[in-house]
């Protein structure tokens, strides 16, 4: 089992041609959404509001094979989103968080999740801004069974983040126990302004980290850790938006890496590392193909059958 902890939200996306669209979305959202159409086995642990939004938010990740349990229902109303998508379908977000379901994830919940010991845990994006989900995950990762895999995605959300200075202490406790660190070098100006790209990373992997995946767009994505380091190509394709991407590519690489038996041990083995993210990589440009957060299932991919 793959635990994906964080919010759902919902995505106002306004396209430049007018259109808006109002869709389930939350970087832990749609991770949990890629890992399952890819046939992993996942758990959903956030808060889902009880309203109409929250419902088809449940809705669709148990239409993707995603566990939900019952006991995370909030009262509260959904987080919102607001993604305004520019010519080149790239996406900047504003957020609405106050008094939202999103936030409202307990210690108790986090407990019956990790009970069974899942093989992986992945956290990130307002999951590691929001009070008091933040300060509840972070809890739980200095808990963490020494046999369970922990990826971080920071996706660093800036209009979101209050308090800097308390995001990145949080983050850097997080990052000590982290194996797998996907970050974007949007991410990487934000932790570490005026620094480039490579020893931003870099620094990423002296927090603690083991293995570093960084995302540029359409650039090549750069593998760091303490063992190799590697680049690999990202096809060309016609971008409809960018929404859920770096998602999508979290996501898979975490459900090809679990998929194949591998573990925190296996993580110096460059030619596997390298085919997980081939295979994020694959799936994430699908997901550009495609309007709001799309990602493709295991056929659409082009991955073996379980």
């Amino acid at each position: 089992m793959i635990i994906v902890a964080g919010e759902a939200l919902i995505d106002r996306i306004h396209y430049p041609d007018g259109r808006e669209a109002a869709i389930p979305g939350g970087g832990p959202y749609n991770t949990a959404r890629t890992i399952g159409r890819l046939g992993g086995e996942v758990g959903f642990l956030g808060r889902l509001s009880t309203d109409a939004f929250g419902r088809r938010m449940r809705a669709g990740l148990e239409a993707d094979g995603v566990a939900v349990p019952e006991s995370l229902d909030s009262d509260a109303p959904p987080t919102l989103a607001i993604a305004d998508v520019d010519g080149e379908g790239v996406a900047t977000y504003r957020f609405r968080t106050d008094g939202t379901a999103a936030a409202g994830l307990t210690a108790a919940d986090v407990a019956a999740a990790l009970a069974d010991r899942p093989a992986a845990l992945h956290v990130g994006t307002l999951g590691l801004v929001l009070a008091p989900i933040a300060a509840t995950l972070a809890d739980a990762v200095r808990r963490l069974d020494p046999a369970t895999l922990l990826m971080v995605d920071p996706n660093c959300r800036g209009s979101a983040i209050a308090d800097r200075e308390a995001y990145l202490v949080r983050l850097t406790g997080i990052l000590a126990r982290a194996d797998v660190v996907k970050v974007s070098t949007d991410d990487l100006a934000y932790l570490a302004p005026g620094v480039s790209a490579r020893p931003a990373a870099r620094t990423l992997l002296d927090a603690g980290a083991t293995l570093v995946l960084v995302t540029d767009g359409a650039r090549s994505v750069r593998l760091l850790s303490r063992a190799f380091e590697a680049e690999l190509p990202v096809p060309r394709v016609t971008i409809v938006d960018t929404v859920g991407s770096g998602d999508a590519f979290g996501g898979a690489f975490l459900a090809w890496w679990i998929g194949a038996g591998h573990g925190r041990d296996d993580l110096s083995d460059r030619t596997g590392v390298e085919e997980a993210t081939r295979r994020a990589i694959a799936v994430a440009a699908v997901t550009c193909q495609r309007a709001g957060a799309d990602p493709p299932t295991r056929a659409e991919a082009g991955w073996p059958a379980t």
